[in-house]
């Protein structure tokens, strides 16, 4: 059985704020996760998230930035320099929990992950990447790429066929920026941005993580 527990460990500047999914069986391996740009640490694809990987043994962080930490609502304003060492304090508290740390997130909350492992490329063992928002929909000309190159972190990347931020023609384009044999692209059919699958009349599925996510993490960074 899986105990969340909440965290705020206000002695790091920026602090740590969010749930920890401690496994009944660990693998002594850790998965730091956060949000979107519109989203915090509750949203429903985190928890989904968190709920599948600490029932596989994982020990899960899903964490507020610091952004969100200041503002309960509303988009992220200014530099991102904050955000991204707020990530990297969390790492530092999983760090002290488990042997081997991931690091992820989901659309805004994953390109900050890209880039701290840009800017520090053994943060974590490996990047879990989720609606990268590749350009603001509709405006294919503004990648958010220019970090790509300098990355050498392992990035699996799972992607919904109807994600606006990012065709998959177009994430597969992206991804040649990327060290060869360091990315994986996961392909999520009927998904869109929140990597809700559609049923056949449309309405949007409750929110779970298709098996396949668990799966490729696995055997990626094996």
């Amino acid at each position: 059985m899986t105990v969340i527990e909440p965290l705020e460990d206000k002695a790091r500047q920026p602090g740590v704020r969010g749930f920890i999914h401690r496994p009944e069986i660990s693998n002594n391996t850790g998965l730091v996760l956060t949000h979107g740009a519109g989203g915090d640490s509750t949203s429903p694809i985190l928890r989904a998230l968190a709920d599948t990987f600490s029932e596989a043994g994982y020990t899960v962080l899903r964490c507020d930035l610091p952004f969100r930490q200041r503002r309960a609502h509303g988009a992220p304003l200014g530099s991102s320099a904050e955000d991204r060492e707020g990530l990297r304090n969390a790492v530092r508290v999983m760090r002290g929990l488990v042997s081997t740390v991931f690091l992820g997130g989901h659309s805004y909350g994953g390109r900050q992950a890209s880039m701290l492992a840009a800017e520090e490329a053994q943060i974590a063992a490996g990047l879990l990447l989720l609606s990268y928002p590749l350009h603001p929909p509709r405006n294919p000309s503004q990648l958010r790429t220019a970090h790509f190159p300098s990355l050498r972190t392992p990035a699996l990347f799972v992607h919904g066929a109807r994600d606006p931020f990012g065709s998959l023609s177009e994430m597969e384009a992206a991804l040649k920026l990327l060290a060869a044999g360091q990315t994986r692209l996961l392909a999520i059919e009927g998904a869109g941005h929140e990597l809700k699958l559609r049923t056949k009349k449309g309405s949007a599925a409750g929110q779970e993580i298709p098996p396949q996510v668990l799966t490729s993490f696995r055997e990626f960074f094996r």
